[in-house]
């Protein structure tokens, strides 16, 4: 059976293609999933971008070459490029790196020297934190001094309305104040801004733990780890025993605690409400990434005093913004300290908050789009002869927590996640969805979560039983569900049953 919906897509385009600015790149055998993660064989020649966080876009590779040579930088410094002077003090001041000359630029550069642990170190915090240069910014840069000849052509919103349309969406979609919301340039930069934040606020309380709820995502976790000597991680969301076990003895000492709704990429939901009545007997701020939920699924007011966001996925829809949202909830106690969250946090270029402005106009509609293809995906999938499990919000296993906070019936997250009974390669490397990292587009994405997000784990015996007792299977395949019509994408996935 052929499908002329979908149609394979080279490896190293990338995703949207077409799109400089894209934050995907197409991945479509495992093999090359395999090179990216091992970092050679015949991908790592195609492969030339990537989530921004984690490889360098093209555009910002020409950027610091031309900065070394009108600086003209030692070969034994490797210029680093930040999104703002405000982030080159914090990476001085945390590695005790000072520039040996002036550079005097609208961004931040940092000079650290090539073949030592510290350059490691420094581009390892950036990834975590989010203080990457904006595509668009260094797009802006190198056209206006001839290094590139033309810009990407895209729809954007006025440069006057576009941050005031973004934070009023948002505003309504959380039922919260706009002065209670906070861009930033990633959703790692907002989380960053929270933790530091929190640490700030609750060390003069004497609390110096914080407790992540659940296996978070990877640079969540390392963000907590440069600013907390003391963190509690429970992977199990579903066991809340074990954390009301540890409060008794800790819970006046823990900073805050730190969830998803739901899990990635399990699906799991937390009971919110007994979470919350944890929370409120030992006064402890609850902190909700809420990015795979979205406000729009899922009503959160009643439970978390902080969300954060990552607009670059549903709220975007095309995988071409990387920006992030810090939203307090306005009747935490919280909600008055805004400016010690907001502080923390960088400016996002304006040129990705008129792409961000134009592009979320649709999160509503995208988004109950997509729940309602999600359903229908989920309905055939309980059918299908080649799958092993299925991962989703409303599951026997789920069903009851999600149900507590989900706005309807048909509010379901735009993620699935699969094992199968057959060969993961096999099916991975056959279907022709597009294929790479981030979630929430238009267009259904694939990825393999644990090859991309805990290679190092499935590269030993002790990694993968680790995975084991973490319950996060080695091959999973999660699939954002698109909007496309999904006859076609059922259509897509029938192609396996041969």
């Amino acid at each position: 059976m052929e499908n002329s919906s979908f149609k394979p897509i080279e490896c190293g385009e990338t995703l949207p293609q077409n799109n400089v600015h894209a934050v995907s790149v197409s991945m479509p055998k495992l093999q090359d999933v395999i090179d990216y993660e091992e970092g050679f064989g015949e991908a790592m020649e195609k492969i030339k971008s990537g989530y921004p966080r984690f490889t360098m876009h093209p555009y910002l590779r020409i950027l610091a070459k031309y900065i070394k040579e009108k600086y003209k930088v030692s070969d034994s410094y490797e210029v680093v490029l930040l999104s703002s002077q405000k982030a080159v003090d914090i990476l001085s001041d945390k590695y005790y790196i000072h520039n040996k000359i002036d550079i005097d630029e609208p961004f931040g550069v940092i000079l650290v020297r090539n073949g030592t642990c510290q350059l490691q170190r420094v581009l390892m915090f950036i990834q975590h934190v989010g203080y990457n240069l904006s595509s668009r910014f260094a797009e802006d840069y190198l056209y206006n001094i001839g290094l590139i000849n033309s810009k990407h052509k895209e729809e954007t919103e006025k440069e006057e309305l576009a941050f005031d349309l973004v934070v009023s969406t948002l505003a309504k979609a959380y039922n919260q104040a706009k002065e209670n919301i906070t861009l930033a340039p990633s959703g790692m930069n907002a989380m960053y801004g929270v933790v530091k934040g929190l640490k700030n606020i609750q060390r003069k309380n004497g609390r110096d733990i914080l407790v992540q709820l659940g296996w978070l995502y990877l640079d969540t976790m390392n963000i907590v780890k440069h600013y907390y000597e003391q963190s509690k991680v429970f992977c199990d969301v579903k066991n809340l025993d074990l954390l009301e076990e540890y409060l008794k003895e800790n819970g006046f000492k823990v900073s805050a605690i730190i969830t998803e709704v739901p899990t990635n990429p399990l699906l799991l939901c937390v009971d919110m409400k007994r979470l919350n009545s944890l929370c409120k007997k030992y006064n402890i701020p609850l902190v909700v990434d809420s990015t795979l939920a979205t406000p729009y699924n899922v009503n959160l007011n009643d439970y978390a005093d902080i969300y954060v966001e990552s607009l670059t996925k549903f709220a975007s829809g095309n995988a071409d913004v990387l920006m992030g949202a810090i939203i307090l909830n306005q009747k935490s106690k919280l909600s008055h300290m805004n400016v010690e969250f907001f502080k923390h946090c960088d400016k996002a270029y304006i040129k990705d908050i008129q792409r961000m402005a134009f592009e979320i106009k649709d999160y509503e509609t995208r988004v109950k789009r997509i729940s309602s293809n999600t359903k229908a995906l989920v309905e055939y999938f309980k059918k299908c002869s080649y799958i092993d499990k299925i991962y989703y919000c409303l599951n026997d296993e789920n069903e009851l927590e999600y149900k507590q906070i989900m706005k309807d019936d048909n509010s379901y997250t735009g993620l699935i996640s699969v094992t199968f009974n057959k060969s993961f390669e096999t099916i991975y490397d056959n279907i022709n969805f597009a294929k790479g990292p981030s979630l929430g587009t238009d267009f259904t994405l694939l990825m393999p979560y644990t090859y991309l997000a805990h290679y190092d784990y499935i590269k030993s015996e002790e990694g993968e039983k680790y995975l084991d007792e973490i319950g996060l299977p080695k091959d999973i395949l999660r699939i954002s569900v698109g909007s496309e019509n999904i006859n076609d994408i059922i259509e897509e996935f029938k192609r396996l049953e041969e």
